[in-house]
């Protein structure tokens, strides 16, 4: 199978009463990026908006080629292994490993290894892919 040319990759962690300081506390880790529910921030062109839902989010530095193994690796090796917490975020938050893949062609594809979707699965990560053709 062709790989894929680049691949990016962020957990998510989302939920209107989520608190970024406590979910960086019970995973042992700081967040790429992180807003609670009605924060103002303020985009590239000046606008301010108020944010419509809480999100901790942690990203993997960006793969070309494609690598999404290594950047499951990547990100879930710098937090906890504690099943439980895994669980009461999984219950209370929407929980994802969003990833987008990147084509330079056509007929490009990827395989993601059963040792990735075990860690995923064992945490209750869903897995999210958005593909990209070329340009």
């Amino acid at each position: 199978m062709a790989q894929m040319h680049k691949s990016a990759a962020t957990l998510r962690i989302i939920g209107d009463d989520l608190l970024p300081t406590d979910v960086s506390r019970l995973l042992n880790c700081t967040p790429t990026t992180a807003q609670k529910k009605d924060d103002v921030i303020v985009g590239k062109s000046g606008l301010q908006r108020n944010v419509r839902t809480g999100m901790w989010s942690l990203q993997s530095k960006d793969q070309q080629p494609e690598n999404l193994d290594g950047q499951i690796e990547e990100i879930l090796g710098k937090l906890t292994t504690n099943m439980e917490i895994w669980q009461t975020l999984t219950r209370r938050f929407r929980v994802d490993m969003f990833c987008g893949v990147f084509m330079s062609g056509g007929n490009e594809g990827l395989s993601i290894s059963p040792t990735s979707l075990l860690s995923l699965g064992q945490r209750g990560i869903q897995l999210g892919l958005d593909v990209y053709g070329p340009e």
